[in-house]
């Protein structure tokens, strides 16, 4: 077998080398997993990686399937690189189904290969054989099987290519087994440019002329910004333009937390009160009202504009004073371009409300943030977390009231520094992605906030950071409950069932039975210095606070 190849070389070998080959060629260093028999060349060809002088791609095998594949979708999401997992056939393949439909919803690139029962036994009832592409087909952008040998290297590239497109997403391949071990040929992929397409200038134009007639602009930034590496042109619209900001999903930091046209703590004012809200790289889902902004108490609703990576992220359901799509940062750069030699009325009184009341929500919040409740509120640990954060660390949500609480306080400074499961809501991601993470970002905090009831998914996975020596730190509120479901069954019926869990659990204990670390705070003056031993600890440290099962977040939508 040849070291990585360049342009149009020949490949040569087993297929497992192959298949190895072409995604070190486009850019992957990391190969999550767990061990099958039915992808042993997967494996040959990485450990084959690391003898041949090229660019050597890491094993990293977990616990439980889903890890590997939450691992791949963050390593997609954190570094725009296609994220790779590889999992056995039969249930390795759908235990890593909850993942790339979670990749589907947030525009994650990630490649699952999956292993096959052996061609020359199928149909006869052979161990784990299955279909799969029916079952991944509704979650991915591109799925196939790779029957021969020989259709490896056209059928790995094509993958891995689909997924870094706009728009980006999860894609599928699996070869049978008997095909996977054989010899076979093919040539190393041409990369080439993947940005997306040249946006149509003429809608530009009139979103444009929108925002330059609009007395009450809010911009709102979504992950499709830093996926489409739009982050710079982002910035650069918002601060020339002074134009009011709301972030979400991975396009948190875009925006510096702390800057004075960041306004998502004003939210409601934000889009309530505004006369066109231009969202950029986001869908208009429950998490945007759908895309109807204003009209409170007989108001004119907000004008909406929609600006989205590719035709089909632009919304078919709301009404939209104007769309575009294509790459993003010649979509921003243009309507910089084309507002720079526009006049704008004076929007200083816009701008000063929002600012104003970014400025009241950080005071109510310190009362919060500093609460010294017993039992302890949520909101104290992140007033204790916020101030310990670096710039650059990244921080990963996967729990319900919990993380919502860590949406109102935690503010990243820069981009690509926020990890949460996106619209489809999945909880378990958050161990492969905290694995994801601190392998993509070995010099930054990795810090890890779980639920209690996230907790349970994929706990076990503490294992995989111990062995693989990839110290995170995590942070637990531990309500004792399932805090999400809780509060609004007693509100339509006036009880609870199915929402407790057992009291106070030791959830330290298990992460110290599996070799890390960890301690339980009952006492919020406690969390502060809990918090300094776990960042300074080698070794994955969880900090399990008993938190107030009252103290629910007050979220005004439950996603339907």
């Amino acid at each position: 077998m040849t070291s990585t190849p360049p342009d149009e070389t020949p490949l040569t070998g087993h297929a497992g080398e192959i298949a190895t080959a072409v995604a070190r060629a486009h850019g992957v260093e990391t190969m999550f997993t767990l061990s099958g028999a039915h992808v042993f060349p997967m494996y040959d060809g990485a450990v084959r990686s690391q003898q041949d002088g090229g660019t050597p791609v890491r094993l990293v095998d977990v616990r439980h399937e889903q890890t590997a594949a939450f691992a791949a979708e963050a390593t997609g999401k954190l570094t725009r690189v296609p994220g790779l997992a590889v999992l056995t056939a039969g249930p390795g393949v759908t235990n890593g189904v909850s993942a790339l439909a979670q990749a589907r919803f947030a525009g994650s690139p990630m490649v699952v290969v999956g292993g096959r029962a052996p061609n020359n036994r199928w149909g006869t009832g052979a161990l784990q054989e299955i279909d799969h592409l029916p079952i991944v087909t509704p979650v991915t952008k591109h799925a196939a099987t790779l029957m021969t040998a020989n259709d490896v290297a056209a059928g790995f590239d094509t993958a891995f290519t689909q997924a870094r497109s706009s728009h980006r997403g999860p894609t599928y391949v699996d070869v049978p087994m008997d095909e996977f071990f054989n010899a076979g040929t093919g040539r190393a992929p041409v990369i080439g440019d993947h940005r997306g397409a040249e946006p149509d200038s003429d809608a530009v134009a009139r979103i444009a002329g929108l925002v330059a007639r609009a007395q009450r602009p809010v911009l709102i930034l979504g992950t499709d910004v830093w996926a489409d590496h739009a982050e710079e042109a982002a910035l650069r619209l918002v601060e020339e333009m002074r134009l009011p900001a709301i972030t979400n999903g991975m396009g948190r930091g875009v925006v510096p937390g702390g800057h004075p046209l960041l306004v998502t703590k004003a939210r409601g004012a934000a889009i309530n009160g505004a006369d066109l809200v231009v969202v950029v790289g986001t869908p208009l889902d429950f998490r945007l009202g759908y895309g109807v902004f204003g009209g409170k108490d007989g108001a004119e609703p907000a004008a909406v504009v929609h600006i989205a990576d590719s035709p089909g992220q632009v919304s078919g359901h709301a009404t939209l004073a104007a769309s575009v799509s294509g790459d993003l940062t010649a979509v921003l750069d243009g309507l910089l371009e084309a507002l720079a030699g526009a006049g704008q009325p004076d929007r200083s009184d816009w701008l000063t409300l929002l600012q104003d009341t970014v400025a009241a929500a950080s005071a109510r919040d310190a009362d919060l943030l500093g609460a010294e409740a017993d039992p302890v509120h949520p909101a104290r640990i992140y007033g204790e977390l916020v101030p310990r954060l670096a710039d650059d660390a990244v921080v990963i949500g996967d729990g319900g009231d919990f993380v919502s609480f860590a949406g109102k306080f935690v503010e990243p400074r820069r981009p690509g520094c926020w990890l949460d499961p996106g619209p489809y809501g999945c909880l378990g991601a958050g161990l492969g992605a905290a694995v994801a993470a601190r392998i993509a970002r070995p010099s930054s905090q990795v810090v890890l906030l779980l639920g209690d009831g996230a907790a349970g998914f994929s706990l076990m996975d503490v294992d995989t950071l111990v062995r693989h020596d990839l110290p995170v730190v995590m942070v637990m509120g531990n309500n004792s409950a399932w805090g999400l479901e809780k509060g609004p069954m007693q509100m339509l019926y006036g009880y609870d069932v199915a929402a407790d869990l057992a009291p106070r659990t030791a959830y330290d204990q298990v992460v110290s039975a599996l070799g890390g670390a960890g301690e339980t705070v009952t006492d919020p003056r406690q969390i502060g210095p809990a918090l300094d031993r776990a960042f300074a600890a080698d070794v994955p440290y969880l900090v399990n606070v008993i938190t107030d099962v009252d103290a629910a977040y007050p979220r005004s939508t439950f996603g339907i």
